[in-house]
């Protein structure tokens, strides 16, 4: 987590998150036991998930923008989300209720785009205004500049710049 710290780069990408959550739960499944320990173990895995993201949202620079990138769960009833492990995560803290920012790719003809907002059940959520259409291209590079223009985070370090 000490690379998060790197003021070489502004913008990180954590590709899949969802498997930060499986590889502990794997990790550790088959020697926690019965009972309370199984338990245990998946109030260990909300802990672990949930501290990871305040860490990103309470201690890193506000300049620093880092993409948690999720494969998605689709329930009986359509509803769409990020894909997790155990009942504390999904029902009790809405992983994706932690973002400012939720972006869906879809893909339709081998065309790749992100979803911004709400849309046929799915959770993505950005700020009015940050982008113009409920599509737009799945382009990393993109997002992280509009989200740099919106919150104008580099507007600081472009002042700096031109005073030097």
């Amino acid at each position: 987590m000490k690379q998060l710290f790197n003021k070489a780069f502004k913008s990180f990408v954590i590709d899949d998150a969802g498997y930060l959550i499986t590889n502990h739960f794997m990790s550790k499944h088959s020697s926690t036991g019965g009972g309370n320990a199984v338990f245990s173990l998946y109030n260990d895995l909300g802990d672990y998930f949930w501290n990871l993201i305040q860490f990103v949202i309470r201690k890193l620079p506000a300049d620093r923008i880092v993409y948690f990138i999720m494969h998605e769960d689709i329930n009986d009833f359509g509803d769409i989300r990020p894909k997790t492990i155990g009942k504390l995560l999904d029902e009790k803290v809405c992983v994706e209720g932690m973002f400012t920012i939720v972006l869906r790719c879809v893909s339709e003809n081998n065309v790749h785009k992100f979803i911004t907002q709400s849309d046929a059940g799915a959770v993505s959520k950005s700020p009015m205004g940050m982008f113009e259409t409920l599509e737009i291209d799945n382009d990393l590079k993109f997002v992280d500049d509009s989200i740099r223009e919106y919150y104008e985070l580099d507007k600081e370090d472009t002042n700096n710049a031109e005073t030097k």
